[in-house]
């Protein structure tokens, strides 16, 4: 038998304590033995509700309800263990007439409020605009109901179900903006990624545009070409520096984003892994390294262990991470420092095997104090100030690929203790034979 599917809306706080007002009301003001409300919760399979009790006093369960009573709705069931089941017709909407059947001990209501044939307990339902929100129960033995105090109760009824029904619209609608504040800020987040992606391949085009017209005479007919990807890359840059003033107001703007051209992305669900060799992500990017490292006139150091594992991994979030470490590397070691890639250290952690790619620098160093934020989307630290431009991504980006990799990033920094510099980052790989 299939578990059915509730929808409840939770009462607020101002809400509860409307109801509590209104419960001390029954109870001192009008001597009610017993007070209860009754909230509905509907299953969506059938057209059926069920009341959560919400509050009582005092805080006993003594009362009935009839397996007769006519709400102009069917029976009210019976009270098990605190709540009640009634079949609500229509999801809980009801006709204007408004009539309480009860035989023996109970007693009648009618829509007009004029007759009772025995004061003992009330049932009403909480409804406005001919939707049921919930049931109003109270009691008293003695003295009967007056005219008058039935007319309070129905108000008190009335004002219940007003404020329970704008109580349910504001969190309805709170919980509906909190849902489209997450949509927007998942996408605020891959335009954040995809256009910090779109840095590094911009900086080695301009590097490759440079080299080439160096080599190049002033003459020569591929020199303009040359000079054109340099104006229209540094015209590009232009553009992305452009969006990172603006990006906030760029942001409201923006809806949704291509998933396959971001499919990769931290926001995205889970890669899909393949047998992999480092080496092969690498090579491009080191070919790329090289010629960064001569523009920057940076010594780049490269130890590739031969027939290194193979590992699990995803190729394009690979070459993300090794693209935002390396650049990262040459971005803050100055001129005349060195870069070291290193590949085939392996490990053992928690009884799998890892592969790690140590990316070193003798650069600036991370202080103490940004380390633990230093994966954080937009955390930049100290660098926050400095001279080096950037948005505080490509490490938040790495670290999520790597995780979805299942596999970790290592942080050593400062790697030169006696001058306080170079950083050290090493990124473990399971390997095929791990997992």
């Amino acid at each position: 038998m299939s578990s059915a599917t509730y929808t409840f809306i939770k009462p607020s706080k101002e809400f509860i304590t409307l109801c509590q007002a209104q419960i001390t009301l029954l109870t001192q003001g009008l001597k009610a033995d017993w007070s209860g409300i009754y909230l509905t919760q509907e299953r969506k399979e059938e057209t059926q509700t069920s009341l959560i009790p919400l509050l009582c006093s005092p805080q006993k369960r003594e009362f009935y309800t009839s397996k007769n009573v006519n709400l102009n709705l069917p029976k009210v069931e019976k009270l098990l263990n605190g709540s009640i089941s009634i079949p609500i017709i229509n999801s809980v909407k009801l006709s204007k007439s408004l009539k309480t059947n009860f035989k023996g001990d109970h007693q009648i209501i009618d829509e007009n409020k004029t007759t009772m044939s025995n004061p003992h307990q009330l049932v009403l339902p909480l409804m406005y605009k001919n939707i049921v929100v919930g049931l109003l129960v109270t009691r008293r033995k003695n003295p009967p109901w007056q005219q008058s105090e039935l007319d309070q109760i129905e108000t008190i009824a009335q004002t219940l179900a007003i404020a329970r029904l704008l109580d349910s619209h504001q969190q309805w609608y709170q919980e509906q903006l909190s849902q489209q504040q997450t949509s927007q800020q998942q996408e605020h987040d891959r335009l954040d990624d995809l256009f910090h992606q779109l840095r590094n391949p911009l900086t080695a085009l301009q590097i490759f545009g440079k080299l080439l017209l160096k080599r190049l005479h002033s003459d020569d007919k591929s020199a303009t070409i040359a000079e054109s990807i340099i104006r229209e890359s540094n015209h590009f840059q232009e553009l992305l520096q452009e969006f990172e003033v603006n990006k906030q107001s760029l942001k409201d703007d923006v809806v949704t984003l291509n998933t396959q051209s971001t499919r990769f992305l931290p926001s995205e669900q889970s890669l899909s892994l393949s047998v992999i060799r480092v080496t092969e992500i690498l090579e491009p990017l080191l070919t790329s390294a090289k010629s960064i490292a001569q523009e920057k006139s940076i010594k780049l150091r490269i130890d590739i262990l031969e027939n290194s594992p193979c590992i699990w991994g995803e190729p394009q979030a690979l070459r993300e991470v090794f693209s935002n470490i390396i650049n990262n590397a040459f971005k803050y070691t100055p001129s005349g420092g060195q870069v070291f890639v290193q590949v085939g250290l392996l490990s053992m952690t928690d009884g799998k095997s890892y592969q790690g790619i140590v990316i070193e620098d003798t650069g600036c160093g991370i202080p103490v104090e940004d380390q633990e934020h230093i994966f954080e989307r937009h955390y930049r630290g100290v660098q926050e100030t400095g001279g080096i431009t950037g948005s505080g991504l490509g490490l938040a980006i790495a670290k999520d690929l790597v995780t979805q990799m299942q596999g970790l990033i290592e942080l050593v920094s400062p790697t030169d203790e006696t001058r306080n510099m170079g950083t050290k980052f090493i990124v473990w790989l399971p390997l095929v034979n791990s997992l």
